[in-house]
């Protein structure tokens, strides 16, 4: 059901800072950052090769990974994302065999304007999922 890796999410406390080290340090390419106010963050990703880094910071006073942060101060990878080909066949088929998709169960439109779910992390080993339509 799943396809390729999209992208590692990592939440960063100083999101100049960590686009400079991925940046300059590790000669990545990196984007602009991005507002999304309905999510609550801001992101920049990293492309590689392979797949993307998306280094998310809180956007707002509401930031659901604000807390994250306030349990680890210094960040740290926040959840991965996989590709589907068909978003709402995979929710239906994960609750069917009684994965817990968090929110309304709705997909959203995310950072890449494409509809995503995320999954909870007790379902998964302990690991944040992201779903992206591909």
């Amino acid at each position: 059901m799943i396809g390729k890796l999209n992208h590692v999410a990592i939440v960063v406390p100083d999101l100049p800072a960590a686009t400079a080290l991925y940046r300059d340090t590790l000669g990545a390419a990196v984007s602009q950052p991005v507002d999304l106010p309905p999510h609550g963050v801001t992101v920049v990703f990293v492309t590689l090769p392979n797949t993307k880094i998306e280094l998310l910071h809180p956007f707002g006073e509401k930031s659901p990974i604000a807390g994250f942060l306030e349990k680890n101060p210094s960040g740290g990878i926040h959840h991965i994302c996989y590709e589907v080909e068909d978003i709402l066949a995979a929710r239906d088929r994960l609750k069917e065999q009684g994965a817990r998709v968090l929110g309304d169960g709705e997909p959203k439109i995310g950072a890449h304007d494409k509809p995503v779910l995320f999954l909870h992390p007790k379902d998964f080993c302990g690991t944040l999922v992201e779903l992206e339509q591909a």
